[in-house]
Order: C-alpha cells, then sequence, then structure tokens
C-alpha cells in the first residue's frame, strides 16, 4: 500500500507529538503558506464545487509558487481552477502532480476547462472516487483509522481507478470495500467565523470541512469574520472546527469569493464565467485571455484585498444583497 500524504502511523505519531495549547494563530496569509504549504505536499481542499472555497489562500500558493502537489477533495470548482491555471500558464512554478478526487466542474456555470486540458494532455495522474468515498476517506483519518469499510461503489467499475480493496466481511461473509484513509499534509478551509486559537463555526453545510481539517497534519483556515473567543465559546456546540487542529488564522473578508459564502454573499455570476472563458480559450489554444487575468487578478496583486478591491462595487454588493445575511450569533438565537 502507498500514502499520498502522511501514513496512518505517520500521522498518529505527528498528532502525538502535534503543540496542540490554545494559543493566538492569526498570521499574514503569505506567512502561513510560506510556513505550512511545500513542494511535494497532499492539500487537502475545503469547500463543495464553488461553495466556501478557500480562493484567497489558493491565490497566495500561486503568487509563491508550489511544485508535484497532489489535491485531495470531493467535488471542488474554483479553488482547484485557479491552481491548474497557474500551472497552465508556467509548470516550472506550479505544478499539480496528481488529483484524488469525485468531481471537477462549476455545476451551473459549466464543466472546467482546465480539467479537460490537464487530462486530455496526461499532466496528471488521477484517482477517482464517488463523493462519499472522498467523505469517508477523510473520516478515516479524522478517526486516526488507517481504512474504513463501505458499500459504495461495489458493482461499479471504479475500483480499477482507485486502492480500494474488497474482502469478505468478517462477521457477514459478504463483500465489503476497504477505503484507505486520507491525510493530508496541509488542510485549506474557509469558514464564516473563527477565533484568535482556530476555534470555527461553519454557517450552512460543513462539506466534511471538519474532518478535512482533523485528517490533516496542519490546516490553514481562513475567515470573513474574526470574533471574539467569549463569542465562539458561549455556543460550544457550534463550533463545527476545534482549535487543536488548526494551525494558521487568517481574517479573509470575502475570502471564497467569487464562489459562495453562505450567509456572506452568493456566487458572482458575472465573474465566474470570465475566469472560466478565459480557461476556455486557453484549453482551445488561446493564452492572451488567461495570462491577463492572472496578471491582473492574481500575480498583479499584493494580496486578496487587493484582488477584491479590483472587482466592481455593485457586483460585491449584488453578491451581498441576495444572499440571505445574518450573523451566526442571531440565527442560534432563533432556534433557542
Amino acid at each position: 500500500m502507498y500514502w499520498t500524504g502522511l501514513s496512518p502511523d505517520e500521522a498518529r505519531q505527528f498528532l502525538a507529538n502535534k503543540d496542540k495549547s490554545k494559543r493566538d494563530k492569526r498570521m499574514g496569509l503569505k506567512e502561513a503558506v510560506q510556513k505550512y504549504v511545500k513542494d511535494g505536499d497532499n492539500i487537502g481542499i475545503g469547500g463543495f464545487v464553488n461553495a466556501r472555497q478557500p480562493v484567497a489562500t489558493v491565490f497566495e500558493i500561486a503568487r509563491q509558487g508550489r511544485k508535484d502537489l497532489t489535491l485531495s477533495f470531493q467535488s471542488a470548482g474554483l479553488a482547484i481552477e485557479y491552481l491548474a491555471g497557474a500551472m497552465a500558464l508556467d509548470d516550472s512554478k506550479n505544478n499539480i502532480k496528481r488529483l484524488e478526487l469525485a468531481y471537477w466542474a462549476h455545476e451551473a456555470f459549466g464543466i472546467s476547462p482546465l480539467f479537460r486540458y490537464l487530462t486530455e494532455n496526461n499532466k496528471v495522474e488521477l484517482e477517482d472516487w464517488s463523493n462519499y468515498n472522498m467523505s469517508a476517506r477523510f473520516k478515516a483519518g479524522s478517526m486516526g483509522l488507517p481504512f474504513i469499510p463501505c458499500r459504495s461503489p461495489l458493482g461499479s467499475d471504479m475500483l480499477k481507478t482507485n486502492r480500494a480493496k474488497i474482502i469478505d466481511c468478517p462477521f457477514t461473509e459478504r463483500p465489503i470495500m476497504l477505503l484507505p484513509a486520507s491525510h493530508p499534509d496541509i488542510a485549506l478551509i474557509h469558514v464564516q467565523e473563527a477565533d484568535i486559537y482556530g476555534n470555527c463555526r461553519i454557517q450552512g453545510p460543513l462539506y466534511t470541512c471538519p474532518e478535512i481539517s482533523m485528517a490533516s497534519a496542519h490546516t490553514i483556515v481562513t475567515c470573513d469574520r474574526l470574533i471574539e473567543h467569549d463569542d465562539m465559546t458561549r455556543y460550544p456546540n457550534r463550533i463545527s472546527i476545534p482549535f487543536f487542529s488548526v494551525d494558521a488564522v487568517i481574517e479573509v473578508p470575502f475570502g471564497s469569493y467569487p464562489g459562495n459564502c453562505n450567509g456572506i454573499h452568493y456566487f458572482d455570476e458575472k465573474h465566474i464565467p470570465e475566469f472560466r472563458t478565459a480557461c476556455e480559450k486557453f484549453r482551445k489554444g488561446d493564452p492572451v485571455a488567461l495570462q491577463k487575468y492572472y496578471d491582473d487578478y492574481v500575480f498583479g496583486v499584493e494580496n486578496f484585498a487587493q484582488f477584491i478591491d479590483k472587482i466592481p462595487f455593485e457586483q460585491l454588493q449584488y453578491v451581498q444583497k441576495i444572499e440571505p445575511s445574518t450573523t451566526l450569533e442571531a440565527a442560534f438565537k432563533v432556534l433557542e
């Protein structure tokens, strides 16, 4: 058996020795990426398709450049597309070696042009799983198990594309599939609210983000709002990701833009097609639009705030207006 991140034994040893103290984990995004994201890492991507994607962190990775990356995720869109775009433009600085995934596209906005480009030109290794399989792999990693039994997708041909094993269940004597745990080197997560210690509250679907964080050696969290620790612990059962699994916390408003973030902003239905169109032109042999996009929005800015400053105010105002906006604090009071 081969492992593309930490092995289960390495992960258990790492967790045993990890500093789990409650300490101030605020730092700049540039510093966090320099410290925790390395060439050759297996990166666990939080969010789902274009919802709550860690876009700001991916922009910083693209600016700094990382090579020979393995990307592990259920379903993703924007975060992966942005990394792939940086690779397509110059794979000597940014390079994806391997994908362990269920789905990479943009749902209502169309399929991924750069996924087609990378696969049709044999530029990446692929390991194909179902969404449930990838969730279960992260769950196994978060529980400290080397594998997890699963019936999905028995009866399909997906076993030809991944490392799952089928055995006879020792209790039922029926076939059961064993999925290897996923232990990324680093998890990239965006949430609505976090405190300085790394406790996180997620509004809306969790998208397996807690499991990805708990399964990973390190976690970088960006948040739309940094809130007081007392406000966080007032509702301890609402803490989605615990502080001891987080290594860096960075307040980045609109950190998942142009995707959506429940209760904060909706998808930008103008900007996503703008980016995707540039990717499609690149796939068809014209790199000019994609190069200009990166020069304007990614490589031509120092940080994510400068990227957001380039977006017309009306667009930002609109995506906030059409997303039902409420603080988690107010939502919890309604539930009481």
